[in-house]
């Protein structure tokens, strides 16, 4: 599941993101309205928490653009501000849920799941690069109809790049949206989770998916033949 978080409190939209890492989603985040709007337009997200309280662009501004423009991405207000007339006006705006600050995480990590399974019109359920399909919502994959087993970190990092299947992904990019905020940059972890997705979901086949581009970063398109 991939999740956008607006919130300009850094050190909470950072434990959000290492969070909901933890349970498995692929989380972007951003400080301000106006980012938060240019990027929940990319109909990439199962889910958007958004802060009412954001610079440049207040969250109800959101809503109402996004809505404006026929974005139907769920979005949960989290914010401090939870008098009824904020509840009100946040869910007449278009919000599809309201968690009030100070909030418990489980409480929350349980709303994100219940609203990307009420949505499954909103984005693919299903994404496919060629034959390989992950199923993000039951957490499968599988390859010409063979299920492939991977770890929850594999499971994360593959979706990352199926959502960007066709265009080279950086170290950096992979790092910020996979990793949490403790990841050490100065290890191999990155190449190493690279190797062994590529052990199980290219290797057994002919046609490679997963290539890396030297100097620039990695790429999952379809498909190369296999050397």
């Amino acid at each position: 599941m991939f999740v956008l978080i607006a919130e300009d409190n850094e050190r909470l939209a950072d434990f959000i993101r290492q969070g909901l890492q933890e349970k498995g989603m692929s989380v972007d985040v951003v400080h301000d309205g106006e980012a938060a709007a240019q990027m929940a337009r990319s109909g990439v997200y199962h889910v958007i928490v958004l802060d009412i309280m954001l610079p440049l662009r207040s969250g109800f501004d959101v809503i109402r653009k996004l809505r404006g423009d026929g974005v139907k991405t769920p979005i949960i207000c989290l914010t401090a501000r939870d008098g009824v007339e904020d509840k009100v006006t946040g869910l007449e705006l278009g919000a599809d849920d309201y968690l009030a600050k100070p909030f418990d995480f489980a409480e929350l990590v349980a709303r994100i799941r219940a609203l990307g399974r009420r949505s499954p019109d909103m984005v693919p359920q299903k994404l496919a690069c060629g034959d390989l399909i992950l199923d993000p919502v039951n957490g499968e994959v599988t390859r010409q109809g063979t299920r492939i087993e991977l770890t929850p970190k594999e499971f994360t990092l593959l979706e990352f790049l199926m959502r960007r299947q066709g265009t080279i992904v950086t170290r950096t990019s992979i790092v910020q949206n996979v990793w949490d905020m403790n990841f050490d940059s100065l290890t191999n972890v990155v190449e190493v989770f690279m190797n062994r997705l590529r052990n199980k979901i290219d290797y057994p086949f002919q046609k490679r998916l997963l290539s890396t581009i030297r100097g620039r970063g990695y790429r999952l398109s379809d498909g190369e033949p296999q050397e």
